[in-house]
């Protein structure tokens, strides 16, 4: 059995030129990195005068290890509209080289429904995140140089917000001590680095809808406080500018190819518990601009990738999706059900009832909170029998919902013929969308409405520490933002080991911050990593290149 990376290599790739065509992508407007990857210039937006197309969301059930398929599904799904003659673009996000490296492996999909050349996009791609972090670190060494020579601002020094940061897994650097070495070496302190994609000049950029309004995000980021406890932002330093003539060109959505040719946008990859998780809202406008339908995904379960997508990036960018295509697995079901990871393979009937609730919850969220249609994509393992499918099939149509069966990882395009058709479908239909909370309110009815809507807890409990908080943002005028929730991904709750559909539960706000920058409240939930580690073997360990430049081993 072939692994997703020799499917990749096995592919001939259409020249850049041929998938801009494709896409009605003027050759003026590209910038070419080789020959299979390109840039496209942001004017395409204000010149092109096609007609925005339907704006299709894949998100998923709350993740398991058993694995459930969302980027494959957008892949495929794309690719089998294409089957049936529709012009369409996918938009997903670029893979960070810390999973990469880690437990996770790549980010481009797999089997036969791939973004490529798979090896650029998951490693270097085009040099995006390496300007990310170059212009968060060039913001850390100017507070840092700023408090050196003179500290004009009354910069606090243990009162400093903003963390330097490296696309890689190193537990090493999640708590540091720097400026050591004398008065010439800086001013010592306590320091911290984040992982490149938790940086919030990530949710800048991916949220940014032109190089002037990244400017303006930019120089409101709030990078501490001072002495007498007044923000201090990238503006006050003057470093909004420098920062952005680093991120001039990483702004721009980059251009590839699926296995099957169909056009793909794979730009900005923000964390989905830290931050909003989903790609730029400039490939998705730019998606929707060029093709008729332009299909997109968003991180981890849906209550945290769906919700933020949109209740924060549909908010900002005025985006109205058409249909929500929610991503499970029988496997993933039966082990929301209690089933170990080894058992999965048996047919467990009682089990997948048991956790059907899980699935069924993000499904009425979808139709009831936000007033979306939805269709269920079951990614077909050849475990699954016919009783367990059948199941599915009953429940989901119990809520008014199709379930169709996607084999795109062994079948690519040709495997998601049929989902294609039911998303067709659900896009003619007349769509009542709405958020599930107003701004309007203080920041915790906006949390308690997440919360009871959509997580379906009972209430919440803020500590003394987030209660200051919370009043502090207030004072300052913060209230009326997004909020954005940072919790863990494998449950509903905030309690990693309540599975399937909890209840009555009520969710601790342990903290509060302001990312002024990207314009939303992060509300923290848990110790939520920022910084991640590698595993005991990393999958580095088994990634290499041989003579003539081939890579192997990694994913």
């Amino acid at each position: 059995m072939k692994t997703d990376i020799e499917i990749a290599q096995s592919v001939e790739m259409q020249h850049i030129s041929k998938i801009a065509e494709t896409a009605g992508i003027d050759e003026k407007y590209l910038e070419y990195y080789g020959r299979y990857k390109a840039k496209i210039d942001l004017s395409l937006l204000s010149e092109t005068k096609k007609e925005e197309g339907k704006l299709v969301l894949v998100t998923a059930i709350t993740p398991t290890p058993a694995g459930e398929g969302k980027t494959t599904t957008t892949i495929g799904l794309a690719d089998g509209l294409r089957k049936i003659g529709k012009n369409v673009v996918v938009a997903l996000r670029e893979p960070s080289l810390g999973p990469v490296f880690g437990v996770k492996g790549g980010a481009a999909g797999g089997g036969y429904a791939q973004v490529v050349p798979m090896e650029d996009i998951n490693l270097h791609f085009t040099d995006d995140f390496y300007a990310i972090g170059a212009a968060n670190n060039l913001l850390a060494a100017m507070i840092d140089n700023h408090i050196y020579q003179g500290n004009a601002l009354g910069i606090d020094p243990g009162r400093i917000t903003w963390h330097r940061c490296v696309d890689m897994n190193d537990r090493q650097l999640r708590f540091v001590v720097d400026g050591l070495g004398g008065r010439v070496n800086g001013t010592p302190r306590e320091d911290s680095y984040d992982i490149t994609v938790a940086s919030e000049i990530m949710a800048v950029l991916c949220l940014s809808t032109s190089l002037k309004n990244l400017k303006e995000r930019l120089a409101s980021i709030i990078v501490g406080y001072t002495y007498d406890e007044k923000p201090v932002t990238a503006g006050d330093l003057k470093a909004a500018g420098a920062m952005a003539a680093l991120l001039k060109d990483a702004i721009k959505p980059n251009l590839v190819q699926t296995l099957e040719g169909t056009p793909a946008l794979v730009h900005g990859g923000p964390f989905a518990n830290i931050a909003h998780g989903c790609n730029s809202v400039m490939a998705t406008k730019m998606a929707m601009k060029l093709g008729d339908y332009a299909i997109t995904e968003a991180g981890f379960g849906a209550d945290l990738g769906a919700e933020k997508f949109l209740d924060i990036k549909c908010r900002y960018a005025g985006l109205k999706p058409a249909a929500v295509v929610m991503v499970a697995t029988i496997r993933a079901i039966k082990m929301h059900g209690g089933v170990a990871k080894p058992d999965l393979a048996a047919e467990n009937l009682e089990a997948l009832e048991k956790g059907l609730p899980n699935l069924l919850r993000h499904v009425a969220n979808i139709k009831e909170v936000y007033g979306l249609p939805v269709v269920v994509a079951v990614n077909k393992f050849p475990t699954d029998t016919e009783a367990e499918i059948n199941l599915v099939i009953e429940k989901c149509r119990a809520l008014g919902v199709n379930t169709i069966l996607s084999t795109v990882h062994a079948n690519g395009g040709e495997g998601g013929v049929e989902l294609a058709k039911e998303v067709v479908k659900l896009c003619e239909e007349e769509n009542d969308f709405h958020f599930s909370y107003e701004l309007e309110g203080t920041i915790e009815d906006k949390i308690r409405a997440i919360v009871k809507k959509v997580y379906r807890g009972k209430d919440i409990s803020v500590l003394p520490a987030a209660k200051k908080q919370i009043d502090k943002l207030t004072e300052l005028g913060f209230a009326n933002l997004p909020v954005c929730m940072a919790k863990t991904q494998y449950s509903f709750s905030d309690d990693a080991k309540k599975l399937g559909a909890p209840e009555d539960f009520t969710v601790t706000i342990k903290n509060v911050k302001i990312s002024a920058g990207a314009g939303f409240i992060v509300v923290l939930t848990g110790d939520i990593m920022t910084m991640p580690g590698l595993p005991k073997a990393p999958a580095a360990e088994r990634i290499d290149v041989n003579d003539n430049g081939v890579i192997s081993g990694l994913f």
